[in-house]
């Protein structure tokens, strides 16, 4: 087969402007933390510094809630109809920000333009869109004739997708009347502040969304202050664990979604092409940096050979580098911390007896880099098979009959999501019946839609966002 070479295509960062420094966002304003505190976020592609960014502490956080409070008495007597301009603003301005937006996103988070330009921002205008469309239709959503708002929301949101998950949290919120306390994750807080500036642009009312940005100690004042009606929180496992331990015992409605194990299962008459680009979406997607990643391959044994020529040689081709480069599939790791964590559980996986490839690939000098890598000979005991790597790892094991594939893809403390992948429907909809997954695709993997509900079981978490359920969690039922 002939290699094509690639000329750079670079998007340009002049469609954005970085401020030196940026405060919090609190009651319509822009203001430095109580003790001056500050931190800097780093681009992991090139590690230099973007810009400073204020660090809450509780006084601001409780300066932020308070705002909230004041605000929610507005904002939730306004009609529904009302509310659903405002947010048809913002989308609207979303999209008409949606470069710059998309090439802070990469230069923050590392992801490849394609991805934060293609994908995440016409998902993050979506949802605006979407949840403006229920603002005046609540009284038909289900919850009964008046549902009502609980108050202020918590949220703290992960750095895999900023913007994306800023949307998820914040368009039910505002839809259902509530107001927002947001604190965005500390290596990624750039779009959340350039999304306050939006909020301004759009004319929302000052105090109904404040975003407070620091590291976790910010998110665990948030979590706790007892001015909060409800927290939302996307991001570990660990985490979500002990917010459940602050919140229990509390009025406090909480919906947590956390880690994932997912299993992509891929039987002898999938089509095999069709499923190596799922395959590949399903881990290299954001550099694995997705919960709901396939990150553990269940092939049938008697298409095992096959799949994996293929799936090997569609892995060469991956490009790895700038995440500017329109022709980059695969950015950089978010932190050092994260990529320390995915080469010590790459190097567990060695340790263990399971086979490492990975295709010959020059990594930029400076950086945050891991090339896109595959294990076989990989059996449940692994440590690659039970926990979640966030990173560009996929692991192999083998099945022979559809409950062996049940067995091993529900043997996990998680329960976010799964893929099959078969010509036969019966099949799909009996082995997603038996699948303990919260979102199951079939014949393709990590497809989202703002009227899906998406959410797992076990350790992934509880609670659902998006679509009709999505509004639940901010109503008073």
């Amino acid at each position: 087969m002939p290699v094509f070479e690639y000329a750079p295509a670079p998007e340009s960062r002049a469609v954005v402007d970085i401020a030196p420094s940026y405060g919090l966002f609190i009651d319509g304003e822009f203001a430095e933390a109580a003790d001056g505190k500050v931190f800097k976020t780093v681009s992991p592609a090139t590690e230099e510094s973007l810009s400073e960014v204020a660090h809450a502490g509780a006084e601001d956080v409780d300066r932020a809630v308070r705002a909230a409070r004041k605000a929610f008495g507005t904002w939730s007597a306004l009609p529904g109809p009302e509310r659903a301009k405002y947010l048809f603003r913002i989308a609207r301005i979303i999209q008409e920000r949606s470069r710059e937006l998309a090439v802070l996103e990469s230069l923050d988070n590392g992801k490849p333009i394609r991805e934060s330009r293609d994908a995440d921002l016409p998902l993050v205008a979506a949802h605006f869109f979407y949840y403006a469309g229920w603002a005046d239709k609540l009284a038909h959503a289900g919850y009964g004739p008046d549902p009502r708002p609980l108050g202020v929301a918590g949220q703290v949101i992960p750095w895999n997708f900023p913007l994306l998950m800023l949307a998820w949290k914040i368009a039910p919120a505002l839809a259902t009347g509530n107001t927002v306390v947001l604190k965005p994750a500390e290596t990624t807080p750039l779009s959340a502040l350039f999304f306050a500036d939006i909020c301004r642009q759009a004319g929302l009312p000052r105090g109904v969304v404040n975003i407070v940005t620091g590291d976790g100690s910010t998110g665990a004042e948030l979590v706790a202050h007892p001015g909060v009606d409800k927290v939302a929180f996307t991001g570990s496992t660990e985490v979500g664990k002990a917010i459940a331990r602050t919140v229990a015992g509390t009025r406090k409605k909480l919906t947590l979604e956390l880690g994932g194990k997912a299993a992509n299962i891929v039987f002898d008459d999938a089509p095999i092409d069709q499923a190596v680009e799922g395959i590949i979406g399903g881990i290299f997607f954001n550099q694995g940096h997705v919960c709901c990643a396939g990150s553990r391959l269940l092939v049938q044994e008697s298409v095992q050979d096959e799949l994996l020529d293929a799936l090997k040689r569609r892995m060469r081709t991956l490009r790895v580098g700038d995440p500017l480069d329109k022709n980059t599939d695969i950015g950089a790791i978010n932190s050092a911390e994260q990529l320390a964590r995915i080469r010590t559980l790459a190097d567990a996986g060695e340790a263990e007896g399971a086979e490492r490839w990975a295709p010959e690939c020059e990594l930029p000098s400076t950086g945050y880099w891991f090339a896109p890598t595959l294990f076989t000979g990989v059996t449940q005991a692994h440590r690659i098979a039970r926990e979640e790597i966030f990173g560009p790892v996929l692991s192999v094991l083998t099945f022979r009959t559809p409950d062996e594939a049940v067995a091993k893809a529900n043997n996990t403390p998680y329960g976010l999501s799964a893929g099959i992948w078969t010509e036969k429907g019966s099949r799909i909809l009996a082995m997603a019946d038996k699948l303990r997954a919260g979102v199951i695709w079939s014949n393709t993997f990590n497809t989202f839609d703002p009227a899906s509900p998406f959410g797992g079981y076990k350790e992934s978490g509880y609670g659902r966002e998006g679509g009709r359920h999505g509004l639940e969690a901010y109503l008073d039922v």
